[in-house]
């Protein structure tokens, strides 16, 4: 979701590429990647597009949902473990680095679920969704920020209190 509002923001239509298996968008020096296998398995694409574009780890940004921050809260760290994301922890294993910046996007609720496949899968209800569309919303800025001004830029903006 925060890529696609990214690039609607800036203007920016989708290609298919094959080779990645994913959408991909540009704007300035900036691409965006958004694969289109499992989750758990993101780690090939990514690892494909820094191949594709020689991009360094610390480089690139992973944005991805996290259950274990309450929904609308965002953390920008540029560095770290995976946290129990599978989908993080395939990208970091495949790019060999835990030194990759990440926007990770609340999703959790209290009290979670055992069950976290389908509840990550299922669709927002729409008391959740002005708490969504807020965190969406400064997510966008915040990878806009990332991209122009830096991380601690971003970091400061993002990490925040909704």
């Amino acid at each position: 979701m925060v890529v696609e509002r990214l690039c609607r923001r800036q203007q920016v239509g989708w290609q298919f590429d094959r080779r990645l298996n994913a959408r991909c968008a540009a704007f300035g020096s900036v691409q965006v990647v958004e694969p289109q296998t499992m989750m758990n398995t993101s780690g090939g694409t990514v690892r494909a597009s820094q191949d594709s574009w020689n991009v360094q780890p610390h480089d690139m940004l992973i944005v991805c949902d996290d259950v274990n921050l309450p929904l609308g809260v965002l953390r920008l760290r540029p560095s770290g473990s995976d946290g129990g994301h599978h989908g993080l922890a395939s990208c970091l294993e495949a790019l060999g680095s835990q030194e990759v910046p990440r926007l990770r996007v609340g999703v959790g609720v209290e009290p979670l679920p055992k069950e976290l496949t389908g509840f990550v899968l299922s669709p927002f209800t729409a008391q959740e969704r002005p708490v969504l569309d807020g965190a969406l919303a400064r997510a966008v800025e915040a990878c806009e920020a990332w991209a122009t001004q830096g991380i601690e830029v971003a970091m400061n903006m993002s990490n925040v209190k909704p």
